[in-house]
C-alpha cells in the first residue's frame, strides 16, 4: 500500500502528480507492482530508484507534484526529521494512476 497526503490525491487522480520520494529501510515496493492508495485509487509502480537527494532534479520535483526542487527538499525535511533518517536511504517511485476500480 501507498499512502499520500490530502493535498496531492487530486493532483495524482489528474496524472499531475506520477512520482513520489520516500525516505524506507528497503525497498518496499517493485516494478510492476499495483498498490492501492486510500483515497485515490489504484497504482502501478512503474520504476523504484535508490537515490541521493542531491540526484534529485527539477523534473522529479514537478513530478512530484511541487511547483521546484527546492518545495520538494523543504517537504521532504518537513516530512522526515533529520534524525529520523539513521540508516534508511531515499527511493524515487514513479507510478501510474489505474483509477479507483481494483484493475483485473
Amino acid at each position: 500500500m501507498l499512502l499520500f497526503k490530502r493535498k496531492f490525491q487530486e493532483a495524482i487522480r489528474s496524472g499531475r502528480k506520477t512520482r513520489t520520494v520516500r525516505l524506507w529501510r528497503g525497498r518496499h515496493v517493485r516494478p510492476g507492482d499495483v498498490h492501492f492508495a486510500p483515497g485515490v485509487g489504484y497504482l502501478r509502480v512503474l520504476a523504484v530508484e535508490e537515490v541521493t537527494l542531491d540526484e534529485l532534479t527539477e523534473e522529479d520535483a514537478r513530478a512530484d507534484g511541487f511547483t521546484s526542487l527546492t518545495a520538494l527538499k523543504a517537504e521532504l525535511d518537513r516530512l522526515y526529521a533529520q534524525a529520523a533518517r539513521g540508516s534508511r536511504r531515499w527511493y524515487r517511485i514513479a507510478f501510474e494512476y489505474l483509477g479507483g476500480s481494483r484493475p483485473a
